[in-house]
């Protein structure tokens, strides 16, 4: 049996905007997105959105929800009660284009910068067989739908706009973890994850992994381990011991320099 419930959604652009409220019919089993195109359908047929799939896969539909980052299309009505006010607005951390959608940019931006999946040169086709438990660690990060919801509620470029020049927020984080966890993979990217990618600024909240739709462990299974990895690189002695001798025979074994 239907409802009549009271939602205010964002209306505006870059410019600026505010909230606006609507009355619109609830039906049993609906989500949040299909009352919001309800709305356009009946009441505003201007309302900016982005969605694709409804189906929890494509990432497209994320915005907040009485302030929580989620996915529309997977946001139960049922979860709120009939006298509920509904709050809907874009997401925080990227700019607003027009209403609920957001430029998301900033997170190809970043993706770009992320070094390339790179396999041992002399590796020929079929030459190299993986099992389960050579790639089970790195399957989990694959999941990801790249609905950006992790880096919208991550504190240090939500609350920190002058961060995004320094820092690629959880999803391309998770990206480098799961490329440097490979076992075919031949690229150190430590050093890249500290001075390109700012892994310095996440301070392990979990707020990314607790509104992750796909579930993902973020922080416990890819940020914290690459974290170690960092530090081992950085600050284990043995690490900086073993690096000096490597340094001290690619001098000894260098040719010598060619005379002018």
């Amino acid at each position: 049996m239907g409802y009549l419930a009271k939602f205010r959604v964002w209306r505006g652009d870059n410019e600026g905007g505010g909230l606006q409220d609507y009355a619109v019919e609830v039906n049993e089993g609906e989500v949040v997105l299909d009352i919001v195109h309800r709305l356009q359908a009946t009441q505003t047929p201007d309302l900016a959105v982005r969605w694709n799939c409804k189906a929890g896969k494509c990432g497209s539909c994320s915005a907040e929800v009485n302030g929580r980052p989620r996915l529309m299309c997977m946001t139960r009505m049922s979860t709120f009660t009939e006298d509920e006010v509904i709050t809907v607005t874009p997401m925080r951390t990227f700019p607003v284009i027009r209403d609920l959608v957001t430029d998301v940019s900033y997170n190809y931006e970043k993706a770009r910068m992320v070094p390339s999946f790179a396999p041992p040169a002399d590796l020929e086709p079929g030459d190299y067989r993986m099992a389960q438990i050579d790639v089970e660690r790195s399957q989990e990060f694959r999941k990801c739908i790249e609905c950006f919801l992790c880096n919208n509620t991550c504190h240090a470029v939500r609350d920190h706009e002058e961060n995004k020049t320094s820092f690629s927020g959880p999803r391309f984080l998770m990206r480098i973890a799961e490329l440097d966890m490979h076992p075919l993979d031949t690229v150190d990217r430590r050093q890249v994850a500290v001075e390109e990618h700012g892994i310095g600024y996440c301070n392990i909240t979990k707020c990314c992994t607790d509104v992750c739709p796909e579930h993902i462990a973020i922080t416990d299974n890819a940020i914290i381990p690459l974290k170690e990895r960092v530090a081992d690189k950085k600050y284990d002695p043995l690490f900086s011991i073993a690096s000096l001798f490597r340094r001290n025979k690619d001098d000894r074994t260098a040719p010598p320099a060619a005379k002018v």
